[in-house]
């Protein structure tokens, strides 16, 4: 039986948002510094740890990935990539370090200084350095940040280099790490700002010449406009073109034209917020909820309606913690007005 063979996609993987391409256009520089920090571990030295932030959608995950890619394949460095909404408590990072160097980790019922025991023992048997990528750091210094003293203190039971990658979209998500945590992090920082729209452009244009067989004059354009304006997020960009490349598809074209891409970007939205609702826990789902059911309330009209439903009832200064956190993720918005301490919260 002969393949199927697509008129409009040559490889329609290159649209994914997890392809991950050889070359980062416009990320150059910063897939350099995140480099030269971490290169000293393959000389047996201490890498510099550093924290990457910016705004979703931007290149940080897919600059960390690249220069792990490299590591792996030239460097004889130990990498690990972890994403902090699926590995939030200590716990999970430390058995999902362990696991990754091919040991058994229990599930449950192991103690910690067990599984670090177990860590310890992998990294004397590979005589490797370490390199750990935190990503959405942000869960992690929320849920479980003494892990986070735990990586840093291995140094003391091993002789491997051991170096730590943090990424976040905000700049002062370690602003309310403790102290002792601060002062042994020495963390580098590396900014990613956003993409302008020639920049765009050029990410897009990439990946529509390795993705698709033949697009119409400004596709490409129009796609990047949408992405811009939708927070500059990439991701955007790559579901307009997936999108259209599909509809074309249905509609047995000849190539992808921007009339497929105007049809398909009024179902294309931020990024971002999709993947946080999937993620966040049951208790913040039922708060965005009772949120999105009003156009404003306030925080104590919340509770209230919260605390009557609730078999066991958090008390009111946890309850504010959870909503702030949807705050902080752009989820809600709370007004923020001085005087009025039960400030109105509003569906975003």
């Amino acid at each position: 039986m002969e393949m199927y063979k697509s008129r409009i996609f040559k490889n329609e993987e290159v649209l994914s948002p997890d392809y991950l391409p050889d070359i980062l256009p416009h990320r150059e520089q910063q897939i350099k510094q995140l480099a030269d920090n971490l290169s000293p571990a393959s000389k047996g030295r201490k890498p510099i740890n550093t924290f990457v932030f910016g705004s979703p959608g931007i290149g940080k995950t897919a600059t960390a990935k690249s220069v792990f890619r490299e590591f792996e394949d030239y460097s004889g460095i130990k990498t690990i990539y972890m994403n902090c909404w699926d590995y939030n408590t200590p716990t999970a990072v430390l058995s999902k370090i362990v696991s990754e160097f091919g040991m058994f980790v229990q599930r449950r019922g192991w103690a910690k200084d067990e599984i670090i025991s177990r860590l310890t023992e992998a990294l004397d048997k590979s005589k490797k350095a370490l390199i750990i990528c935190l990503d959405e750091v942000d869960q992690l210094v929320r849920h479980g940040q003494k892990v986070l003293y735990d990586l840093l203190q291995m140094k003391q039971y091993v002789n491997n280099p051991i170096g730590l990658v943090f990424i976040s979209n905000d700049p002062h998500v370690f602003s309310d790490l403790e102290p002792r945590i601060i002062s042994r992090l020495g963390l580098d920082e590396i900014e990613f700002k956003s993409y302008n729209l020639g920049e765009m452009k050029d990410i897009l244009k990439e990946r529509v010449d390795y993705g698709l067989n033949s697009v119409e004059e400004g596709v490409v354009s129009l796609s990047s406009v949408h992405a811009l304006n939708k927070g500059g997020d990439v991701r955007v960009g790559l579901e307009c073109l997936l999108k259209a490349g599909r509809l074309a598809e249905q509609e047995n074209s000849d190539r992808v034209k921007v009339e497929h891409v105007k049809r398909v970007m009024k179902t294309v939205d931020e990024v971002k917020p999709d993947i946080i609702k999937e993620k966040i826990d049951d208790l913040e789902k039922i708060i965005l909820d009772m949120v999105n059911n009003k156009n404003k309330t306030t925080f104590d009209d919340l509770y209230k309606e919260y605390a009557s439903s609730a078999q066991d009832p958090l008390t009111k200064r946890m309850f504010r913690e959870y909503v702030n956190h949807l705050d902080d993720l752009n989820l809600i918005k709370i007004g923020k007005r001085k005087v009025d301490k039960s400030r109105q919260i509003f569906k975003v």
